[in-house]
């Protein structure tokens, strides 16, 4: 832990890790204080955290409701600056005055501004895993260049990167496999045959966990876990052979690695984002997060399966669409993450089923083979190009 306290810029603050990270703040506030927040259109919760975190800068993402957070905050009598559009995300991601960055906007939408955070040297707090999956090789070289320290935020990252040596170097001659555990959400043990009728708010409804609406999602198609694979790849610089999933129901094990010498190391905690976030925030000291200890005594069992059995592949045909997207050609996985995000909105908006997901998702990979991204820009371009492709599968059902 830095001796002074962190300056700290978070992106998505009114989403679910941007409000357990204010969270955790405010019980050390000692350690923390808040610089700049963004959001994307949640005004009303926006001016709520502006008022009890003063931070210098407040962003919003749309011209309207950043006139509208100016005009409410400006009532308040509350000196914080009002700033809106991407090129605000960038500025108070790399900040001189900024130490630290939580990256929380959802969805390709972060990626820019967690490039800006890496490239200016920050201590980069990654919840945004599409960062990696849609920048890949060039997000990470955009770390090495920078000098940022980068701390996975995702419970499974986290308590990966908490279960390895602090060496990476150390890493690839150690370590024999990352081994992913997956809750199953919420249609584990349901008949694969009937999650055509399945609804938007059977799929929100994880038994678990408490997330947005689009993880929810893919946490239970379990494209949520594909992307996982593909963050691991890029973050731990294993092979993708080297990566396994299990089903876990209780998410009480995070994920484990297995060493070269066939031992286990796991991170075990309870579901709550707050513990990998205080993590995040106090590497590589640690402090109170707000999440509950784990009562063994009560723990009934701790159960895990072979996502191959039980009909769990028809259950979750996306997962293995990770290891075809990451031994493709490079920029797959963002056409995988593009079509994924277009595809759950469609769901969410009644558009098209929920086992429709899977074939917009298989369907754009098959359609589209993407030239080798060397920027930002190419990135950003496979990206509106799948989007579009994702679009024209779903309008087949239209």
């Amino acid at each position: 832990m830095e001796s002074k306290r962190q300056t700290v810029s978070i992106l998505g603050s009114t989403g679910s890790i941007g409000v357990n990270t204010l969270d955790v703040i405010a019980r050390q506030p000692e350690l923390y204080q808040v610089f700049a927040l963004t959001a994307h259109s949640r005004v009303d919760l926006m001016t709520a955290q502006c008022v009890q975190f003063r931070p210098r800068f407040a962003v919003m993402v749309s011209e309207p409701h950043g006139r509208e957070l100016k005009r409410t905050l400006a009532e308040l009598g509350l000196a914080t600056e009002v700033l809106w559009g991407s090129d605000s995300l960038d500025l108070v991601a790399a900040h001189e005055d900024v130490t630290t960055v939580m990256a929380a906007i959802v969805g390709a939408a972060g990626l820019a501004s967690c490039i800006a955070a890496a490239l200016a040297g920050k201590r980069l707090l990654l919840a945004n895993k599409e960062a990696l999956v849609v920048g890949g090789a060039y997000f990470m070289d955009a770390v090495a260049r920078g000098g940022a320290r980068l701390l996975p935020i995702d419970s499974e990252h986290s308590a990966i990167f908490q279960s390895l040596p602090e060496n990476p170097q150390t890493w690839p001659t150690v370590i024999d496999k990352i081994i992913l555990t997956a809750s199953g959400g919420p249609f584990r043990t349901r008949d694969h045959a009937t999650l055509d009728r399945v609804s938007p708010e059977e799929a929100c409804a994880h038994p678990n966990w408490v997330m947005g609406r689009k993880i929810s999602v893919d946490s239970a198609t379990m494209m949520n876990k594909a992307l996982e694979v593909i963050e691991a790849k890029f973050l731990f610089g294993v092979d993708p052979s080297r990566i396994e999933v299990l089903i876990h129901p209780q998410s009480v094990v995070h994920s484990m690695v297995q060493f070269v010498d066939h031992s286990v190391v796991a991170q075990l905690g309870t579901p709550d984002m707050r513990g990998p976030i205080a993590y995040g925030l106090a590497w590589p000291s640690r402090h109170i997060s707000g999440a509950s200890a784990l009562d063994f005594a009560a723990l009934a069992a701790l159960s895990f399966e072979p996502v191959s059995g039980g009909g769990h592949p028809q259950r979750f045909p996306g997962l293995g669409l990770a290891w075809d997207a990451l031994a493709a050609a490079p920029g797959t996985t963002a056409i995988l993450n593009a079509a994924n995000e277009v595809a759950v909105a469609a769901f969410l908006d009644r558009k098209i089923r929920f086992d429709q997901i899977h074939l917009v998702n298989l369907e754009s990979m098959q359609r589209f083979i993407p030239s080798p991204p060397v920027n930002l820009g190419d990135l950003l371009a496979i990206d509106e190009e799948a989007r579009a492709r994702a679009q024209s599968v779903i309008a087949k059902w239209a």
